[in-house]
């Protein structure tokens, strides 16, 4: 029950607990992996015109027959049907999903009520796909989620493999809902600005899913996040003392924001994307000191320079 945690501030309010959201996930890999021949094929797609759209990417393909073919070939494939049944037996009826993510869509349409719920399908995609969250279709890839008990695992480094976990899905899925609300301005963007961003979007996800601990938000370990909670002010003082935050070289950005699995112009030790974790830091703390600011405003907020001011963010070196 991941669920379940203790994490402070955790309590969902009343009034969010009764905006009416009902989360109840189709799981399309039970009809695809039931199919066995051209016709069925062609019937499954002509019944899920959306799903065939934008997770299976119809228009790359020639024509509806090749896709068919190639779909069929997938279904009927052994070694997919190992994934099916490991995926099943890691999220069940999806019962514990379908709780997580139907709490976080309250909060969602709490904060925007005109906000519209997708449908919510599942599916084992033979690990081409790991999400799709869009304005009209979410599809969840569990095969990717399955965890490091899995019979095939993505072809991604081991540090991009520990946000691949079951308790990673929901989350994963809110930060891709952030998007839509995260207005940001990247015309000649600097690491402030990009940071920021990043930092919005992580505290959208905070708010929506309360329970969930940061490391499972922003896709660290627990010792990761440990350990620059400790150094937050020596990693601060980095950003100040090499003038970083108006830089505009994307390759030096991307050192700090960027996939890497770690950052030694700071430490071995720092975890790579640390500039995106700090302008989380930066944001929260924004938040609190200034109490009157609302989600969607804060949401709309393009002035990263006023949020850092705001924030009056100076952690200290330990």
């Amino acid at each position: 029950m991941w669920f379940g945690c203790q994490k402070k501030g955790c309590q969902i309010p009343e009034e969010i607990a009764n905006v009416p959201v009902k989360i109840e996930v189709e799981q399309l890999e039970k009809r695809f992996y039931a199919i066995n021949g051209l016709p069925q094929m062609q019937q499954f797609l002509q019944q899920e015109p959306l799903f065939a759209d934008r997770f299976l990417q119809r228009k790359s393909y020639p024509n509806d027959q090749l896709l068919a073919q190639n779909l069929l070939r997938m279904a009927t494939d052994t070694s997919l049907a190992r994934l099916v049944k490991q995926s099943d037996a890691a999220f069940g009826d999806l019962t514990e999903v379908e709780k997580e993510l139907e709490n976080g869509f309250k909060h969602v349409k709490h904060y925007y009520p005109n906000f519209y719920v997708p449908p919510v399908k599942s599916f084992v995609s033979g690990l081409s796909r790991d999400l799709l969250v869009s304005d009209s279709l979410i599809v969840l890839g569990l095969d990717f989620f399955i965890g490091r008990k899995a019979a095939f695992r993505p072809q991604a480094p081991q540090y991009i493999l520990e946000r691949y976990e079951k308790e990673n899905l929901a989350p994963s899925v809110m930060l891709l809902v952030s998007n839509k609300f995260n207005k940001t301005d990247f015309v000649n963007s600097t690491m402030l600005e990009e940071m920021i961003d990043y930092g919005k979007s992580f505290y959208f996800v905070e708010r929506m899913v309360p329970c969930t601990p940061d490391s499972l938000i922003i896709g660290y370990t627990g010792q990761a996040v440990a350990d620059v909670q400790h150094n937050e002010g020596k990693i601060w003082a980095h950003f100040i003392e090499k003038g970083l935050l108006y830089e505009t070289s994307q390759f030096t950005i991307r050192k700090y924001i960027g996939e890497r699995p770690n950052i030694p112009e700071i430490s071995a030790r720092c975890p790579g994307r640390v500039g995106a974790w700090v302008g989380w830091q930066i944001v929260r703390q924004y938040m609190e000191k200034n109490p009157n600011v609302t989600l969607p405003q804060l949401m709309n907020e393009k002035d990263a320079r006023k949020i850092l001011d705001q924030s009056k963010y100076k952690p200290q070196k330990k």
